[in-house]
């Protein structure tokens, strides 16, 4: 199974590529909106794992792309450090699978990617 992550915190990208590539994921990363847009126009991913505050596009106008532009319905997964009910409801209109508020326990985003992708 393949996984694009969509974060711009460095350490929080190496930490969820180690966590996700130590139970058997294939990764693929992008720092910024348009880095991970370029990514999505080339190939179907199984699961989105995405920050709220990107560079040039946010994760809600990222997951906006892969809705409506490109048609997707790609399981997405919030991973931010933003715990506003509002953003949450934003994003559960564009309907994501899940939200987590960073700092995360390892265990538990992997209990929760593997209850989306099992779906």
């Amino acid at each position: 199974m393949e996984i694009l992550i969509c974060e711009d915190n460095k350490l929080a990208l190496r930490t969820l590529s180690v966590i996700l590539e130590r139970e058997g994921f294939t990764i693929n990363t992008a720092t910024d909106g348009n880095e991970a847009i370029e990514l999505l126009k080339k190939k179907t991913y199984d699961m989105l794992l995405v920050d709220i505050h990107l560079p040039y596009h946010s994760g809600l106008e990222l997951i906006r792309y892969l809705r409506s532009d490109l048609g997707k319905k790609t399981p997405v997964l919030i991973v931010t450090a933003f715990s506003d009910p509002i953003m949450q409801k934003q994003a559960g209109e564009l309907g994501i699978d899940g939200y987590i508020v960073k700092p995360f326990n390892p265990a538990d985003i992997i209990q929760q990617i593997r209850s989306i992708l099992n779906k």
